[in-house]
């Protein structure tokens, strides 16, 4: 079966979304992309920020809620109908629970054909990148870099240090079956 979905779990600043933009550019047919920080800026106010939804702590910790869970339920099950209407996706995301986040997609994402990436970036970089773009929690970066790969179990990880989005973009593309 072809692969539909790529997923690509990181830490902040891991290269994540520059390897999907890639991945969207060398792959030879078109790939939807979908990330947690477009699912985090459709929420309400009420769950940015707020008890029960998405909450950022000043040292970069990222604390969620029910609320937040079960809208990110809806979320994924929207993402898989997407796909199974006929839409490739590429879901760039964090899963700050590790193993149980990755339990989570793959409830949604059951019966379709998944290449689980892990993107991997040592925390000194990755707070590099942080500091560098300026639009993230400082510390976000150091708290997430090995906590999200908890427990998950990949089909491929690649490492960004030192190593350009197109290159991880063609390896991943090197494994998506067509």
């Amino acid at each position: 079966m072809a692969t539909q979905v790529i997923v690509l779990n990181g830490g902040s600043s891991s290269g994540k979304s520059g390897i999907a933009r890639c991945l969207q550019a060398v792959l030879p047919e078109p790939w939807l992309l979908v990330g947690v920080d477009t699912f985090i800026e459709l929420l309400p106010a009420s769950l940015r920020g707020g008890s029960g939804g998405v909450e950022f702590g000043a040292d970069g910790q990222v604390v969620v809620g029910a609320g937040f869970r079960a809208l990110e339920d809806t979320w994924a099950a929207g993402i898989a109908a997407m796909v199974r209407a006929g839409a490739r996706v590429i879901i760039d995301e964090v899963l700050l629970g590790g193993v149980e986040g990755q339990r989570r997609w793959g409830v949604a994402l059951a019966g379709l054909e998944v290449l689980w990436v892990g993107v991997r970036c040592s925390a000194e970089v990755a707070a590099g990148r942080e500091m560098a773009r300026g639009d993230r929690i400082a510390g976000m970066a150091v708290a997430q870099a090995e906590s999200v790969h908890r427990g998950v179990v990949y089909d491929l990880e690649v490492d960004t240090v030192g190593v350009e989005s197109v290159v991880c973009a063609r390896v991943i593309a090197g494994w998506v079956r067509r």
